[in-house]
């Protein structure tokens, strides 16, 4: 691996970026020549910018019309207008088709019906708020279809085009001289040129952080990289892609391969002009890269030998994975960034539907909610972490309803007192000897009473027997013992005196509960293809028929839904995606959760999870909580349903 300085040409980050990966992986063979250049009608040939149907047919754009054209080039359907950046994704009905209004940069979004021959337009879309550059489509595995917006100083956004009318996403940050944007929906990625310096890729789910990972460098000008004069017109192709070197006449190609892409060795076009734009067309023969020669004003058609691949690594991956919609959100946290964290559900057994839902708030407090997802009530208790809760507790005679939540800034315990009509007050502080309190989860044994285990980022854990008399609630730690490293997400198993743990890089652990014993320590599922670092939120939900544990796999902002009992069977992991009628994003990079199996009425009738979610979006904003109905993951994992 090699690094080179280009803090003259980039930010920070994008530094950063390239000094982690400016190579790619290996160099491998291209396939074998291409073949005779095969010929487009003369209607398609003229035409700016074009996609090829299905059906043999073309959609083609010149200056003042698209037009709907058979595979003669006989025209069937045509629509005055002076656009660019055509983008297609096929359709029932034909190609969904959108392209940029040249004169007000106003998105116009179009379903193309080819067996009809018409093209129709369809919702409205807003004017943009900047400059646009480029524009593309990318489809996810929910089949939902989105716009990207590319401004010209690297000012662009991502809109969801479902519904009756789009809605903004999110907002991020391009390349600031990107010409050219296309997403491999297979792959989840959006890619983007910048004529002066190479082509990136970035995670096109709306879901997806502006981590590092998340944006690459594929492929760069020299001294960076292999391309002569930057990234000009590329297209996607079945797991790769084709590119055009923007002062030279080769074309490069690179294929992704198990996660990671290739460059193949180079094509000499021999042109002898510029190629402005790139297309593709799938015939029977194999592929077709259609060439737009910028001096000849035509459109040269090259077979190429393209192998046909399979996504391996995370797309496949991402194929068995359920996605499951959430049904409420809660009001977003009052402070940015990483704030939210974790769930607990109270239960108001006089009436369930009236239950709250307890969040914690890491750089303000504790949040309660309702079950519409509405902020009740804010206790500014402190930099709060974890949270959970117990119900009917005896102390003395008489019933309590407790929650106790880890505070980072005195790495205490603060008790929580909640009365019949779901109302949160703060009942006591509870010190402890631990530097860096993180995690905690609570335990009622059978013999009664209430304990708290609590741990530290260097892997300790502390169990306390929470006590109460005449001064108010005490705690005494009653046992200890430590992991090899970093903890959080624990959950316990009342009735059966199991501890479930999780431990953030390795997996999770059962001990056991009782503080009179051992722990015996026990992986029984360590980070692997199934569980991706890091593990954390867990909860258990106590069904009729079975009990499962839920445990947050937020390397892949999964969530994964084991048996509660041995041998720990996997039965099945999900994400949550966007619900778009209610106007609800998905979920991403989830820490904490909770799940009950009660009948909340409605929609929770067999229960419900609660989970944080790590990046807000439609739009962007604080993050927030998610409700999603057990019954929609008993159905998706084939569960059974009480």
């Amino acid at each position: 691996m090699r690094t080179i300085e280009l803090s003259k040409h980039l930010g920070v980050g994008r530094l950063l970026v390239l000094v982690i990966m400016l190579t790619l992986t290996q160099t491998v063979s291209a396939a074998s020549s291409p073949k005779t250049p095969a010929t487009i009608p003369a209607a398609v040939a003229r035409a700016q910018e074009l996609a090829a149907l299905p059906d043999g047919g073309w959609l083609v754009l010149d200056k003042q019309t698209l037009r709907l054209l058979d595979g003669n080039g006989k025209e069937r359907a045509k629509l005055p207008m002076r656009a660019k950046h055509l983008d297609t994704r096929p359709h029932a009905r034909g190609v969904f088709a959108v392209l940029i209004d040249a004169d007000t940069q106003r998105p116009i979004p179009l379903l193309v019906d080819v067996k009809a021959g018409t093209i129709q337009a369809q919702s409205a879309f807003p004017l943009p708020q900047f400059a646009v550059e480029t524009a593309c489509l990318y489809r996810d595995a929910q089949q939902l279809d989105y716009l990207f917006l590319v401004g010209k100083n690297g000012v662009s956004e991502q809109w969801l085009l479902q519904g009756e009318s789009p809605r903004l996403v999110r907002k991020l940050a391009l390349p600031p001289q990107a010409k050219h944007c296309r997403s491999d929906d297979l792959s989840h990625t959006l890619l983007v040129s910048e004529a002066d310096l190479g082509l990136w890729a970035y995670a096109a789910d709306p879901e997806a952080s502006a981590a590092i990972g998340n944006h690459l460098p594929l492929a760069l000008r020299a001294p960076f990289g292999r391309l002569q004069g930057g990234a000009g017109a590329f297209v996607v192709l079945p797991g790769g892609v084709a590119l055009i070197d923007t002062k030279s006449e080769n074309l490069h190609l690179l294929r992704l391969h198990q996660g990671q892409w290739q460059h193949l060795a180079q094509q000499r076009l021999r042109f002898g002009h510029e190629i402005g734009q790139l297309g593709l067309r799938e015939v029977a023969g194999g592929m077709q890269l259609l060439l737009r020669d910028e001096q000849a004003k035509t459109w040269h058609v090259q077979a190429q030998p393209w192998k046909r691949t399979l996504a391996t690594g995370k797309a496949s991956d991402d194929r068995e994975i359920a996605i499951i919609q959430a049904q409420v959100q809660t009001d977003p946290v009052a402070r940015y960034g990483d704030a939210a964290d974790d769930p607990a559900i109270w239960v108001n057994q006089a009436d369930t539907a009236n239950s709250r839902v307890l969040g914690t708030n890491k750089k303000q407090g504790l949040l309660v909610y309702d079950m519409a997802g509405k902020q009740l009530q804010l206790l500014e208790s402190g930099r709060l972490n974890n949270v959970d809760l117990r119900q009917n507790l005896q102390f003395g005679g008489q019933s309590f309803d407790l929650a106790v939540a880890t505070q980072r800034d005195e790495n205490s315990l603060v008790v929580f007192a909640i009365n019949a009509g779901g109302e949160v007050a703060e009942a006591a502080r509870i010190a402890t000897d631990l530097d860096k309190i993180y995690g905690t989860c609570l335990y009622r044994p059978l013999g009664g009473g209430l304990e708290v285990f609590v741990n530290d980022k260097d892997g300790r854990f502390q169990q306390i027997r929470i006590e109460r008399s005449d001064q108010g609630f005490t705690g005494r730690v009653v046992r200890r013992f430590k992991l090899a490293s970093q903890p959080e997400g624990c959950v316990a198993d009342d009735k059966n005196a199991k501890l479930y743990l999780g431990e953030e890089k390795r997996g999770i652990w059962l001990a056991s509960a009782a503080a009179d014993s051992e722990p015996a320590l026990q992986l029984i599922l360590p980070v692997g293809p199934q569980l991706h670092a890091d593990v954390e939120g867990m909860a258990i939900y106590f069904g009729a028929k079975q009990d499962y544990l839920l445990v947050s796999s937020q390397g892949d902002s999964s969530y994964l839904v084991l048996d509660a009992q041995a041998p720990y069977r996997v039965r099945g992991k999900f994400r949550v995606g966007v619900n778009p009628s209610s106007g609800i994003d998905g979920t991403s990079e989830t820490d904490g959760l909770d799940v009950s199996s009660v009948n909340f009425g409605g929609k929770f009738s067999a229960g419900m999870l609660v989970v944080q979610d790590g990046n807000k979006r439609l739009p962007d904003g604080p993050q927030n909580f998610k409700y999603v109905a057990w019954e929609d993951i008993a159905r998706a994992l084939k569960l059974p349903l009480p």
